[in-house]
């Protein structure tokens, strides 16, 4: 009954004496009244919800695009920015990743922002840090990809693993692993994803808008022109 009220599709009706019997007999004779009603509030939640995040963005635009905690891909000159927030254990960021390496192939004005969001356990906190602290040695997208295309779990082991096959010395790593530094890019990304209501992987930030999940190359696309054109 306030839901009908709230969204204005009944008036307040006067004589109470037989209201909820007077409404019954409404939402029988009328019910896709209901859903109109419902979907209708829900799309105007959604409006003010976007509305929010818009302005998180505009708000927090240099923490998002220009980190300089946060690495970046092939193309660190371009100047469309296409965030990604992402978890070395998520299987669908695996999916996005040669993906998002051909987007950068074919557009080189595309800069590639890389959010570490570990939050699929402790094996992929550790692989967090460790990309993080492998920038300290110029191989975090050699080791970014080799996390990506590993065949398994996400571990402290697996993570050492990939370290040494793509030519990370180990020992140093585990060292420049210790810096607190690292452990705050990832504090600021942990409450950045939370400020824009991200809360799962992948999700992607490019322009004002926000994509969670994985998504096609065609959406991005779009959504990048947008922005470029903004």
């Amino acid at each position: 009954m306030a839901l009908l009220f709230a969204a204005g599709v009944l008036s307040p009706l006067r004589d109470g004496s037989d209201l909820d019997g007077r409404m019954h007999a409404y939402l029988l004779a009328n019910p896709e009244v209901l859903i109109e009603s419902m979907n209708g509030l829900q799309a105007r939640r959604q409006a003010a919800e976007n509305n929010d995040l818009t302005a998180v963005i505009s708000q927090r635009h240099d923490e998002i695009f220009n980190d300089p905690g946060s690495p970046v891909g092939a193309n660190p000159k371009g100047e469309a920015i296409l965030v990604e927030f992402f978890d070395y254990n998520c299987p669908y960021c695996r999916q996005a990743t040669p993906m998002l390496d051909k987007l950068e192939q074919e557009d080189k004005g595309l800069r590639l922002v890389f959010k570490e969001y570990p939050i699929l356990g402790p094996g992929s906190v550790f692989a967090a840090r460790a990309a993080l602290a492998s920038q300290k040695q110029g191989k975090y997208l050699a080791f970014h990809k080799g996390m990506m295309a590993y065949q398994g779990r996400i571990t402290e082991t697996s993570s050492l693993e990939v370290a040494a096959n793509v030519g990370l010395d180990v020992e140093q790593l585990k060292q420049d692993m210790k810096d607190p530094a690292i452990d705050e890019i990832i504090k600021r990304n942990v409450a950045l994803a939370q400020a824009l209501h991200i809360s799962g992987t992948p999700s992607f930030v490019v322009g004002k808008e926000i994509v969670q999940g994985l998504t096609d190359a065609s959406s991005l696309k779009r959504l990048i022109a947008s922005a470029r054109g903004s």
